[in-house]
């Protein structure tokens, strides 16, 4: 019988936009924490607008709820409060001082002027954990540089390893297709929000976290960081290569590509046993995957000639069946057309305010005990503020309506 969600009861107070700081909060309102998302009246968090494509109503009009919004705030419950006004700063600081956790990503200092910074809210609630998302962090020569995913794969390194070679056919840098660096620093920060919460349980103090989208880009280029740190030498870019694993990339077949994914020297022996050159298990330029690598030009042409012989998917099962890692190149929509992403659930669904049912796609922890949430779909703007305002601070309609009618909130 499914457990409780492990965040049940806790309480995030969300005063981020974009994706970093949404998509930590939508990990911990899947988790089961009371996300109260903090928006801009009349305008709200900017990937509202960043579309097409737009959820269309229950009448099939377009609406200004973008996919990449829907994809960053499940779970969540939104007010409109305007920081800029002295009764809206109240409020959040009235809201901070029942909440766990605070995660914003404003510019250093940015909340400063408002009387909503670290030093501030933890002088009101010293158990609060206070999450700050920054491009560069809160200290440095570049702190107070603004921050976005593009730059930073391309000030982090990962764009001079994305991509073909210089030399090669449509060469030159690359971003990778998903925004990495804000979904990674999204993920380290709940991670480093967790670990405050257990810090929090034995000394009963929160604390603030300092993240930057420049930091955690450095940290996830993992081994080629390494690579360099260990010889000096900057790697370069490599098309779907692997700098140390061969072969270990795109080919092209008779109906399109497939990828192998040779990651030792069995798998080596069986793949050649496949393709009918066993001869080549046991050259001595590929018998070691570090001689392979030596010799990565000399062998990657024989595999592509013999793979493009034979349609991709006979590829795939006769590779399947001898244990050897393949896998075809799935467009978005194959990925989810994949039995094994039905037998996951790896697509849920929700019923919108708008009054359609809007699709979701699955967190990807699976707990023997505790549960994660559906319980709410991405939430309209200031779609929760009366119902916030009244059940966190004890405000009376009365009350509620003379803020809406100063502008300080919209309901």
């Amino acid at each position: 019988m499914a457990g409780s969600a492990p965040h049940d009861g806790l309480r995030v107070l969300d005063l981020s936009r974009v994706l970093a700081g949404p998509w930590a909060t939508q990990i911990l309102a899947d988790l089961g924490a009371d996300v109260v998302k903090v928006e801009q009246p009349g305008k709200g968090d900017d990937t509202r607008l960043w579309g097409p494509p737009y959820l269309a109503d229950a009448d099939g009009n377009t609406t200004r709820e973008s996919a990449y919004y829907l994809c960053t705030n499940r779970n969540k419950r939104s007010v409109a409060i305007d920081l800029t006004r002295p009764e809206g700063q109240d409020l959040i600081r009235r809201l901070a001082a029942q909440s766990d956790v605070l995660v914003e990503n404003f510019r250093v200092d940015g909340l400063a002027r408002y009387g909503l910074d670290y030093a501030t809210l933890a002088g009101l609630n010293e158990r609060l954990v206070y999450c700050s998302i920054t491009g560069f962090g809160q200290t440095g020569p570049m702190r107070q540089r603004g921050g976005y995913d593009l730059m930073i794969q391309a000030m982090g390194g990962l764009m001079s390893i994305t991509g073909q070679a210089d030399d090669q056919p449509g060469g030159g840098p690359v971003k990778v297709g998903v925004a990495v660096a804000d979904v990674f620093t999204g993920l380290y920060s709940t991670i480093a929000i967790q670990a405050a919460l257990a810090h929090r349980q034995a000394t009963g103090r929160g604390q603030h976290i300092d993240m930057a989208l420049f930091d955690t880009q450095a940290a996830v280029l993992a081994n080629q960081a390494m690579n360099f740190l260990l010889s000096g030498v900057s790697p370069g870019r490599l098309g779907s290569a692997h700098p140390n694993v061969v072969p270990y990339q795109a080919f092209a077949t008779a109906t399109g590509h497939i990828v192998l994914a040779i990651g030792n020297d069995d798998q080596f022996k069986r793949f050649c046993a496949v393709a009918g050159i066993p001869e080549l298990a046991d050259d001595p330029r590929f018998a070691t995957n570090q001689a392979r690598i030596v010799h990565r030009a000399d062998l990657v042409p024989v595999i592509a000639e013999i793979l493009a012989g034979r349609p991709g998917a006979e590829w795939v099962e006769a590779l399947e069946r001898a244990r050897v890692p393949c896998g075809p190149i799935n467009t978005v929509g194959e990925v989810f057309a994949e039995p094994q992403a039905e037998a996951r659930n790896l697509v849920r669904t929700l019923d919108h305010a708008l009054g359609v049912t809007i699709p979701t796609v699955a967190n990807p922890m699976r707990f023997s005990e505790a549960t994660i949430a559906y319980h709410r779909p991405p939430p309209l703007l200031g779609q929760h503020t009366e119902e916030v305002l009244h059940q966190h601070l004890g405000l009376a309609a009365a009350e509620i309506a003379a803020l809406a009618a100063a502008g300080v909130i919209a309901t």
